[in-house]
């Protein structure tokens, strides 16, 4: 009875410890982390026998287990991780990047866009302005066959248009106004124009601007002077701002404006 009884308090001793030392290993229990990486030897276990395990390598030094600062050492080669599915192994890639090609340096001009005195032989009378649109100049009629010529930007594909008119407005850095359908237009393509812009450096119609009868257009600056040359606006005739204040001090209220 005796030892019976001492067997039986050795075992409860024994449960006792082990429940401590099970809750002194236990006590904060580690997170369970699923693998996101579908590579990963668990996941490839549901395979089938034929499927061979991932091996991850040992990264040989900091800077191959960080392809950011490879990329820091030579910013030539980029890595590039090939698409991989449930069952394929990641592929590394090395390509060579080329150098970035950047464009001229903005505020350069073709020097045939700028202000100068040419023969021009026309049927408008001095002091009155053609517009060819074509060729993207804008000439100042003068006497005995000559003109002063500017270069200018025009209206884009779709805004091209022809005409006569007379210059009824001029202004000292102009105020802006969009038009509702230039405003809807543009917040179809995700551009969101304000409804009313004051004068200034930051005005897209820059630092004059000559108003052409009733309609939209005007012959104005910009403080885009790169875009000389082109067909960029959305029928507007600009110029380089230098070259509008120019044109605005020799035209008067009333001067013939022909665009062809």
């Amino acid at each position: 009875m005796m030892k019976h009884a001492v067997l039986c308090a050795a075992g409860a001793l024994s449960l006792l410890a082990s429940t401590a030392f099970a809750d002194d290993r236990y006590q904060s229990r580690p997170p369970v982390i699923v693998s996101p990486d579908l590579t990963a030897p668990w996941v490839m276990q549901l395979g089938g026998g034929n499927v061979q395990p991932v091996v991850y390598p040992r990264p040989m030094a900091r800077r191959a287990a960080d392809p950011r600062m490879e990329q820091q050492a030579n910013p030539q080669v980029r890595q590039i991780v090939q698409p991989r599915g449930l069952f394929a192994r990641p592929a590394v890639q090395q390509v060579a990047m080329a150098r970035p090609q950047y464009p001229a340096v903005r505020g350069q001009i073709d020097p045939q866009f700028l202000p100068q005195i040419v023969d021009y032989q026309t049927k408008e009378k001095p002091g009155s302005i053609v517009i060819d649109t074509n060729n993207r100049f804008l000439y100042l009629v003068m006497d005995d066959g000559k003109a002063r010529r500017y270069g200018v930007g025009v209206g884009k594909p779709g805004f091209e248009w022809a005409g006569a008119h007379t210059v009824t407005r001029k202004q000292e850095w102009p105020d802006w106004t969009p038009p509702a359908e230039m405003i809807s237009r543009e917040a179809a393509k995700g551009h969101y124009l304000p409804a009313h812009m004051e004068g200034g450096e930051g005005n897209p119609l820059g630092a004059r601007a000559m108003y052409l009868g009733s309609t939209l257009y005007r012959i104005h600056g910009t403080n885009a002077p790169w875009t000389i040359g082109n067909a960029v606006s959305s029928g507007c005739i600009r110029l380089r701002n230098e070259d509008v204040i120019d044109l605005y001090n020799r035209v008067k209220v009333g001067t013939r404006v022909t665009v062809m």
